[in-house]
């Protein structure tokens, strides 16, 4: 775990350094508040009351700041990691046995609980890449690609993070912290619906593989969210459907649902695909 969070510097400065030095403050509220969290749970279980004992509640709590629009109130961060640590984490037993990925479960319940402000933070902030791409009525790419909302390759600000996470991610492949099925797979589930659908930019293209590569979370779902051990199944077949599953869950949420981005819910219906899996190879 203390890896993986030398691996998340790179996206969280660059996320800083693209969005402002509020993702600083969101990164402190929720480290304070996985602090708090741990505290809570460990006196409650009467344990040694040893907050970031385990690293993986900084990892949590990093995740979600990043994830959060900058501009959202800083509560909604507290409540998010609340929800990861105590309910997603701890009421499980802690770490090792929680059936879901904590910041994702955290991240999916302010999503749903809150739609208003986490709305209003959108109309204050501009239109993502992928809120333009998705709703935007007959234009076509290279309409909409000219727009403050997008970058070089991908979402304004969001490939560079992607960039980032990409370094840290590689950073992790190296020191074989994860392995490399799982972000290929999760990768190759976006990027192949993707190639499918491109049709090099009309009203009904739904965005190249790259673009949906450096937009949105994609990188940091690839590399840092997916692969959580203890919520991904462990041979090797499994990790490759569980992967493309969640990628192509990703694709879809995109291109058809209501939300811009869909790697929590894609990680969270893959959590549940892991477990299943997992209980299949046991037999």
């Amino acid at each position: 775990m203390d890896r993986v969070l030398i691996a998340l510097v790179p996206a969280v400065a660059v996320a800083t350094w693209a969005f402002g030095p509020l993702v600083l403050a969101q990164c402190a509220v929720a480290l304070l508040a996985g602090v708090a969290s741990d505290i809570l749970c460990q006196t409650l279980r009467k344990r040694p009351v040893r907050p970031f004992a385990d690293r993986s509640t900084p990892v949590t709590c990093l995740l979600i700041a990043v994830g959060i629009p900058p501009l959202a109130p800083l509560w909604i961060v507290a409540v998010a990691v609340g929800i990861a640590i105590v309910l997603a984490k701890e009421l499980y037993g802690g770490l090792g046995r929680n059936v879901f990925n904590p910041a994702m479960a955290g991240y999916a319940a302010v999503l749903v609980a809150y739609p208003q402000a986490l709305a209003y933070i959108d109309a204050t902030t501009g239109a993502t890449a992928l809120d333009a791409l998705r709703f935007r009525g007959g234009a076509t790419v290279p309409d909409i690609a000219s727009g403050p909302a997008f970058g070089v390759v991908g979402g304004a600000g969001f490939e560079l993070v992607n960039a980032a996470a990409l370094l840290g991610g590689v950073y992790l492949l190296c020191i074989r912290v994860v392995h490399w099925r799982i972000p290929v797979a999760v990768l190759l589930g976006i990027g192949l619906p993707a190639a499918v659908f491109y049709d090099s930019g009309s009203s009904a293209s739904l965005g190249s593989p790259i673009f949906h590569w450096f937009a949105g979370a994609s990188m940091l779902a690839a590399f840092f969210i997916a692969t959580d051990p203890v919520t991904a199944p462990q041979r090797a077949g499994h990790q490759w459907l569980f992967g493309l599953g969640i990628g192509a869950v990703v694709f879809l949420i995109r291109a058809t649902g209501s939300y811009p981005d869909g790697v929590a819910f894609a990680v969270l219906l893959g959590n549940l695909a892991a477990h299943v899996l997992d209980r299949l190879s046991d037999r």
